[in-house]
């Protein structure tokens, strides 16, 4: 029976005694192995000196490649102006007059001359009118998107002015303005300054009455579901 007893119980290594000296440095783990620590007195690098390494160092290409400062080039001076490269000559503006039409000149009403150049508001402003409920810019904007046919022909014409004169009438008027001609009936109730003041470039060329009156406004953009074709000259007997 002493030897099941010796069999069964446990041991535990127990490490061998040290020195005082060495017990400080050793740290023993019951059960295990001992584990050693090493303590840095500083001796190998009592030495060594604060200061840091060369960038680049000392045997590097980067310094063997730089040039030395009796072999550097001399740093170029500031040019003069006599050194410098002179201005290309002005060129020489051409002398040309103007072949324009003086502003006091009359000249006939013409779908072949440019609208008059001004986009300032006259100095008396054009009176507007109470429009009927229905017939504001928008409802005209919704009516020119509707597909409903606004221009009254089936193609573009080219119009002399002897047959636009013979669209004067409230239920048949039709107006040149810029050399493009415009079925202005259905624009009638539509009109900010009223349907009399329309009347009155309906069978004829509007461009100088419209640009005396509001140049600014875009003629091709409101107008452009009404074009019925294009003004030109008299056909020659």
């Amino acid at each position: 029976m002493s030897y099941l007893q010796n069999w069964f119980t446990p041991r535990t290594a127990t490490p061998p005694p040290s020195s005082g000296s060495d017990q400080k440095n050793k740290q023993t783990i019951p059960g295990s192995f001992v584990v050693e620590e090493e303590l840095d007195d500083g001796s190998e690098t009592a030495t060594e000196d604060d200061i840091p390494p060369a960038f680049p160092s000392l045997s590097s290409a980067q310094r063997a490649s730089a040039p030395s400062p009796a072999n550097d080039a001399k740093i170029p001076t500031a040019l003069s102006d006599s050194m410098l490269m002179p201005p290309p000559p002005i060129p020489a503006r051409a002398h040309s007059t103007f072949s324009g039409l003086r502003s006091d000149a009359r000249v006939a009403s013409s779908s072949l001359l440019a609208p008059l150049a001004t986009t300032q508001r006259p100095p008396r402003p054009s009176k507007k009118v109470a429009l009927a409920p229905g017939y504001g810019p928008l409802d005209w904007a919704k009516l020119k998107s509707s597909g409903e046919d606004l221009r009254g022909v089936d193609t573009l014409l080219r119009v002399p002015p002897s047959v636009l004169k013979s669209h004067n009438k409230k239920q048949d008027a039709w107006t040149a303005i810029n050399g493009k001609v415009y079925n202005i009936t259905p624009y009638l109730p539509y009109h900010p300054g009223g349907e009399k003041e329309l009347m009155r470039v309906a069978g004829r060329d509007g461009t100088k009455l419209f640009s005396l009156t509001h140049a600014w406004v875009n003629v091709d953009f409101m107008l452009d579901s009404c074009l019925v074709g294009f003004l030109v000259p008299e056909p020659s007997s």
